[in-house]
């Protein structure tokens, strides 16, 4: 235990991470007190506890999803949800095993609580990765940055607490999770040991990840190549360990999904044949105004002051040469692809693609921040950044504030 709470493990930067999430999560219960008090559900959440549950009892998959409404339905798919593993409904539901009152619209403020858990769990999860991740590529500075971005990024909360979204926080912590932990697996592989021996907790990791990501979403199965693309790129000498790791970790990972389907084939072979992978429509690809429903979405339910942020990010990697390294590049690019994914998939489950894009762009900017930080402007560009995350959470509270009102 000594050795854990040392201060390289847990010290100074640490507490104030966890303080950080600590207002995070504090403003995430804001509203799940404030639905718990409207008591409106969405009948889609009703539905999907409902399912979750039966899975959990050991029910087949009788009921139908056409969750692209929003509503439960019968559908051409039959019983199986084109666009969610069983993993999905379990994980929304697994509360409701300690407890689990009739759920009704009627008694919603009695169940809501326990049905926000799974998709809170996950939202500070994902701040906490994303902090590490920056901390270790940046510096203390960079993690900051992105971890004050997330925690008062109305986008993040909104769909940490559920309010009027789907849980998209699982695939959002699993896409994440996948590719970075697919960067730090490729960074071990020059170690001289037994490499894929070695690397059995990030392998656990990776393939934990990969169940979480495109069980939560099929059309995720985009970050399977993305992962050993970038395996390959970073271990060029090594690609033979890299692909070992890559499809032990894809077997985990479809193991996790076989064991959500009570582990019968027979489910696994229909989830699988049901499901839409692609989820993007190529048509939407070649009309200009699909790429600015991304961009609307985000500023939508993004402060304004993250597009001051996001473009002194971008405005620092297109001048300096000393911003365009890999650290930097692939998160970049990973924001730009869901984005893309978003522009191509104009309905559900496509418009959850700018959510899963924002911790990205949220390390890209930390990044970047880093290095303008590290210039001989410093004391300029820490009076601007103060100013900017200032005003950003400032902006989030006052919203918050406003939906406390209504």
């Amino acid at each position: 235990m000594g050795r854990f709470l040392n201060r390289e493990r847990f010290g100074h930067p640490q507490f104030i991470a966890g303080l950080m999430l600590l207002a995070f999560l504090g403003q995430c219960l804001w509203l799940v007190n404030r639905a718990a008090r409207r008591g409106e559900p969405m009948g889609a959440e009703v539905f999907r506890l409902q399912r979750g549950l039966r899975l959990w009892h050991g029910d087949p998959l009788s009921e139908s999803a056409d969750l692209s409404s929003g509503q439960p339905g019968t559908s051409a798919m039959g019983s199986y949800d084109p666009n969610h593993s069983p993993l999905w409904y379990l994980a929304a539901s697994a509360p409701l095993l300690l407890w689990s009152p009739p759920l009704q619209v009627g008694n919603f403020s009695s169940w809501v609580w326990l049905a926000r858990i799974p998709s809170l769990a996950f939202a500070v999860l994902l701040g906490a990765s994303l902090w590490y991740v920056s901390r270790r590529l940046y510096g203390n500075a960079g993690g900051y940055v992105a971890l004050a971005l997330f925690c008062f990024s109305p986008a993040m909360i909104r769909s940490g607490s559920l309010w009027f979204t789907p849980p998209e926080m699982g695939a959002a912590w699993g896409a994440f999770g996948t590719i970075f932990t697919a960067i730090a697996v490729a960074h071990t592989l020059y170690a001289p040991r037994e490499v894929v021996l070695w690397n059995w907790r990030r392998i656990v990791l990776l393939g934990l990840s990969l169940a979480l990501a495109i069980g939560s979403q099929f059309s995720l199965v985009i970050v399977v190549p993305v992962a050993l693309i970038l395996m390959l790129y970073l271990a060029p000498t090594r690609r033979g360990a890299a692909l070992a790791i890559w499809a032990a970790a894809n077997s985990l990972g479809l193991f996790l999904i076989f064991a959500s389907c009570a582990f019968r084939l027979g489910a696994l072979y229909q989830t699988l044949a049901h499901a839409d992978f692609s989820g993007v429509t190529w048509k939407a690809l070649a009309m200009p105004g699909a790429y600015l429903r991304p961009i609307q979405e985000l500023a939508q339910s993004s402060s304004p002051a993250l597009w001051v942020a996001l473009a002194a990010a971008l405005a620092t990697y297109a001048v300096s040469p000393r911003a365009r390294y890999f650290g930097n590049t692939a998160p970049l690019l990973m924001g730009v692809l869901f984005l893309l994914l978003g522009a191509g998939s104009p309905h559900y489950p496509g418009l959850g693609f700018p959510l899963i894009a924002l911790p990205f762009l949220f390390v890209f900017i930390g990044g970047a921040t880093a290095d303008l930080i590290e210039t001989r402007h410093r004391n300029v560009i820490l009076a601007c950044l103060w100013g900017v995350l200032s005003a950003n959470a400032l902006w989030n509270l006052a919203e918050l504030a406003g939906v406390g009102g209504k």
